[in-house]
């Protein structure tokens, strides 16, 4: 089992930074793919950041291209996202996600969640 936990969420105006944090407890030596997904009230879940542990070019989507970094510090087994110039329409509850089989944008993908941490952006 592998469990998650979110935080660095929060209140921001538009135009600022937030960094969110993920640390990873348990059996995380299965975890081959984490990503980052985020709902806002009344939509659906939405892939934000994805990438292979073992390396190689991370996934964005296309809202977020050019403005969220996603990374990881091994020693510490904790996934970041980092979010610049951020926009009222970022404004959702953030989870992280994590999976041993599969990874990429799409939520059913991935099989461990955390519990979310909101980010709301204010104009």
């Amino acid at each position: 089992q592998v469990q998650l936990v979110e935080s660095g969420g929060g209140p921001v105006q538009a135009g600022g930074s937030l960094r969110l944090s993920c640390a990873a407890s348990g059996s995380t030596y299965s975890i081959n793919y984490m990503g980052w997904f985020r709902q806002a009230p009344g939509k659906e879940r939405e892939g934000v950041a994805a990438f292979y542990t073992g390396g190689g070019i991370p996934s964005y989507a296309d809202s977020v291209k050019g403005r969220f970094t996603i990374s990881k510090d091994n020693a510490k087994n904790t996934l970041y996202l980092e979010m610049n110039s951020l926009k009222p329409e970022d404004t959702a509850v953030y989870y992280c996600a994590a999976s041993r089989f599969s990874g990429g944008l799409r939520g059913s993908n991935y099989n461990y969640w955390g519990q979310g941490t909101q980010v709301t952006v204010s104009s």
